[in-house]
């Protein structure tokens, strides 16, 4: 399975202590040089983890192109998977997606990331591992979204 992942899945796990749900799931994660450099400006060192391989895009016009709706990582991260072949791409970020499918990709972020994790016995609940996201890692989702997240879960 080829996984191509953009910088919010990786930082977010990591900042509670599941980015081993990852490899555990994936195997091997691919990331642009410019998620690479993102992950490293924010203090995640990608060399201790031989499981992250960084690619680069080659197709530079349609990175420039969609550099004009969407950041350096997530632009390079929809070339890359497309260019990759990918089977699957982590995004957290709604504008992203939208374009990541409307490219034909198939999309998940971190909820699709613990929903899976759960279904495969690697986490107990879904609901802790968001109240971790929330206070330790200041990610936002909507009490709606959140609701209907753990419902379909069966939480």
């Amino acid at each position: 399975m080829i996984v191509v992942s953009d910088t919010s899945p990786l930082l977010n796990l990591g900042a509670i202590d599941k980015l081993d749900l990852l490899p555990a799931l994936y195997e091997t994660i691919r990331i642009p040089a410019s998620v690479a450099a993102e992950l490293e400006r924010n203090g995640f060192q990608t060399a201790p983890h031989p499981w992250l391989q960084i690619t680069s895009a080659c197709d530079l016009s349609t990175v420039r192109e969609l550099l004009t709706e969407l950041d350096p990582g997530e632009a390079e991260a929809i070339v890359v998977a497309i260019e990759q072949g990918a089977d699957l791409l982590l995004m957290d970020e709604r504008k992203g997606r939208r374009i990541a499918t409307a490219r034909g990709l198939q999309v998940t972020g971190l909820l699709g990331v613990l929903a899976e994790a759960k279904r495969r016995g690697l986490i107990a609940r879904c609901a802790d591992a968001i109240d971790e996201l929330r206070t330790r890692a200041g990610f936002w989702i909507g009490k709606e979204i959140q609701a209907k997240f753990l419902s379909a879960v069966g939480e």
